[in-house]
């Protein structure tokens, strides 16, 4: 059985998370009433670039806070090479997207 591993985000890194995300789920409603209201698609198009640009932002961030906490809790307690290994294929993760 796989050990299901949890991170540890502070409150505050989670409240700055959240916010984002609550932000990105107003911009994806918004898209869909751009769709619904037959607006030119060009502007629609200029909406989904920004939404995915700041979904691409709150994954540099997790990944940031992932590298500095996750992957460096694994690099202290001597376990080097599952660290790399982890974060060899997390970039994969966020390549294939």
């Amino acid at each position: 059985m796989v050990e299901e591993q949890h991170a540890h985000h502070s409150e505050e890194i989670k409240t700055n998370l959240r916010s984002r995300l609550n932000r990105i789920e107003g911009q994806v409603r918004a898209i869909n009433r751009m769709i619904d209201e037959d607006v030119y698609c060009d502007d629609v198009l200029t909406q989904i670039r920004a939404t995915r640009s700041a979904l691409n932002s709150v994954a540099m961030r997790l990944l940031d806070y992932h590298m500095k906490s996750c992957i460096m809790d694994k690099v202290n307690d001597g376990k080097q090479q599952e660290a790399m290994e982890e974060l060899l294929v997390t970039f994969q993760k966020l390549m294939k997207g």
